[in-house]
């Protein structure tokens, strides 16, 4: 994945470095006489597969040896086995040697008899900064053996220059040599001890610290001493929206997933995030207990409450725990990244649940509702919510209480609460009823105001005319408004004097005005009585002109088995009973069968005017009995008078006066 890894199977398998070192002696020679030959052949390429056959060795002869030449070492090799021969030299001119002198030529001769073999390619081998230069980094590797680091190896360092004159440095060998040095990479064995760090954090499961030097599609690049790739997903435990953010960070991973061969590694840094928040969970678990209280940050907030995370576990505040008062939305009492303080309401500790509560580290208003709010005390309030039913008035906060739609006016007429008051009016408010232990305050709103069904019984007293619209149609009346909010009821038995009329709706419809008479007014039911027939009276003004023993004409209007009606006047009718009527006196008429249809009741027929005598009123009732035999008898009683004061004879009979009435 990543093409900054190197190959450490190359590593291992890069070649040994040849050596070669002979020693000869000749065996003409006495024993006091030796002959020195070193040959030093410097390492090859493990790439390198045939070689030239190395030149041949310079013969240099010591002082004090026999005549047989020895082989001179190349390079860097020659020049110490030179300063042995002028040791040596120098031993030899001064004639006898000092013990100083002596000691130091066996040293270098012991150091320089054994042939020396170098480090193998890919070992790391320690060495000293000596120079930095502009082709690299000079290293002294010991044994007179000095190396050089690449300047290309710092090309893409990122920071300060890593390595100081005098520091130590490790460092492997390339095989390759420049301007007399050997070539050596210091990134390499930067690569191998990553990896080695990479691959015990992997076994044993441990942190490892890296920063952040990119950002790629998915994730994050992370240098942990290689490049290893950090999904956006394993960043923190919540959703990382900007990987811009991020770089430049230093982190602390866990490494999940890793390939030396292919160079690839996946960390994490959620995965140590998680174990230190189910640490930190477990530790709140086991001390967490209710009534306990807690101080935590709100995490998030919803339409039901808000979660506090309380340390490693987050507790549910409820909308209906955060305040006495009404809270209409939960941001309206806390909001993300606050801290806050809370009670541990309840506790589930085998489902981890926490249920917290702020209000209830206030003091609770409602202990002292029934002393500050008696009953019949008018207060102030401010309308808060509004329902089908009634609107809820706040009066102080954390003390609501429920207006309800029947207590909102005197008007009998149903209105939705919305339509009388909204939400943040002020209004004035008697208290009917209080119980604290229920937390509930029955309100009333028209009981603040004057009873308008008192100054309905000044205003419109029994007897008055009133003018309105009307309202509504039942089977047994029609309801008159009156005025705005106030309707009266008018009888279907009060809408004419007939009496014919079976349904209201026969004579009105809805919105007609009507003048109506007011009959009676009931301010504890709150109904007042109307009668539209009362407004024309015609029964008064006929009970004026008319009494018991009078003779009046009237048209039979229908026949029963118990009688007949009579109308006397428009809208005024009386009744002669059948015990009323003469049917001894029937003719031919009354031999006749009855017509189908039509009930008979002596000689009366309907449509037909007669003449009847008031046998009986009843004024307050409306009633007026008749008598058709009454009548008859008293006209025939005047006709006789009438005849007899014509006609003074002495000899006159009754009979003669009824013959003469038959001849009219």
């Amino acid at each position: 994945m990543f093409s900054d890894n190197d190959n450490s199977g190359a590593e291992l398998s890069a070649g040994q470095p040849s050596t070669a070192a002979a020693a000869a002696q000749d065996p003409s020679a006495n024993d006091a006489e030796q002959s020195v030959v070193v040959a030093v052949q410097a390492p090859e390429p493990a790439s390198v597969v045939t070689a030239p056959p190395p030149p041949e060795p310079a013969v240099v002869t010591l002082p004090g040896a026999g005549s047989e030449p020895v082989a001179a070492p190349d390079g860097k090799a020659a020049v110490e086995h030179s300063n042995v021969s002028e040791a040596m030299e120098a031993a030899t001119d001064s004639g006898e040697p000092t013990a100083e002198s002596t000691a130091e030529m066996e040293q270098l001769m012991e150091q320089y008899a054994a042939p020396h073999q170098a480090p193998a390619e890919g070992e790391i081998e320690s060495g000293q900064v000596v120079a930095i230069t502009d082709l690299g980094v000079v290293v002294n590797l010991g044994a007179k053996t000095e190396g050089l680091i690449p300047a290309q190896e710092f090309a893409e360092l990122d920071g300060p220059f890593p390595l100081q004159v005098g520091q130590p440095v490790e460092v492997q060998r390339t095989g390759d040599r420049k301007e007399g040095m050997v070539l050596l990479s210091y990134q390499r064995v930067k690569r191998r001890r990553a990896w080695g760090k990479i691959e015990e954090a992997y076994r044993a499961k441990s942190d490892i610290t890296g920063k952040v030097v990119d950002n790629i599609k998915g994730g994050l690049v992370v240098d942990i001493g290689v490049r290893a790739f950090l999904p956006a997903s394993q960043a923190d435990v919540h959703p990382v929206r900007d990987l811009d953010e991020w770089k430049g960070r230093e982190l602390t991973v866990r490494v999940l997933k890793m390939n030396r061969k292919r160079g690839n590694v996946v960390v994490s840094r959620r995965a140590i995030m998680d174990e230190q928040v189910a640490s930190q969970r477990q530790a709140m678990l086991d001390s967490l207990a209710e009534g306990q209280t807690v101080r935590g940050v709100v995490k998030n907030v919803t339409g039901y409450g808000a979660f506090v995370d309380l340390g490693g576990i987050d507790g549910l505040l409820h909308i209906t725990d955060m305040s006495w008062g009404r809270v209409a939305s939960p941001l309206d009492a806390v909001s993300p990244g606050e801290e806050v303080e809370v009670k541990i309401l309840k506790y589930d500790k085998e489902k981890g649940r926490v249920s917290l509560g702020r209000k209830q580290l206030l003091p609770d208003p409602w202990a002292s509702v029934v002393e500050r709010y008696a009953q019949g005390t008018k207060l102030s309030g401010k309308i808060m919510g509004l329902t089908d039913y009634g609107a809820f008035v706040e009066l102080e906060p954390g003390i609501e209480g429920l207006v309800h739609v029947s207590e909102m006016s005197w008007s009998k007429r149903k209105q939705h609460p919305s339509k009388m008051v909204k939400v943040g009016d002020e209004v004035e408010v008697i208290v009917l009823g209080v119980d604290s232990n229920e937390r509930r305050i029955s309100l009333g709103m028209k009981q603040a105001q004057s009873d308008p069904w008192q100054q309905l019984a000044e205003k419109y007293p029994v007897g008055s005319v009133v003018s309105g619209k009307i309202r509504n149609l039942t089977e047994f009346g029609a309801f008159l408004e009156i005025e705005e909010g106030f309707d009266g009821l008018i009888h279907v038995s009060d809408i004419s004097w007939t009496g014919r009329i079976k349904n209201p709706s026969e004579v009105y419809k809805k919105g007609d005005v009507v003048e109506a008479k007011v009959l009676k007014i009931d301010q504890g039911s709150r109904r007042v009585s109307l009668g539209v027939k009362q407004v024309n009276d015609i029964w008064s003004s006929w009970f004026e002109k008319h009494k018991v023993g009078d003779l009046v004409r009237g048209k039979v209007s229908r026949v029963t088995t118990f009688g007949a009606f009579v109308e006397l006047a428009d809208g005024i009718e009386g009744l002669c009973h059948i015990s009323e009527i003469d049917d001894r006196k029937k003719g031919d008429k009354a031999q006749a069968p009855p017509r189908p249809g039509v009930r008979q009741s002596g000689l009366l027929d309907p449509g037909r005017d007669y003449e009847f005598k008031i046998v009986k009123i009843a004024q307050d009732q409306h009633k007026i009995g008749l008598s058709y035999r009454g009548a008859q008898k008293q006209a025939e009683r005047r006709d006789m008078e009438d005849y007899r004061s014509s006609k003074p004879s002495a000899k006159a009979t009754i009979g003669d006066a009824i013959m003469a009435k038959r001849s009219l």
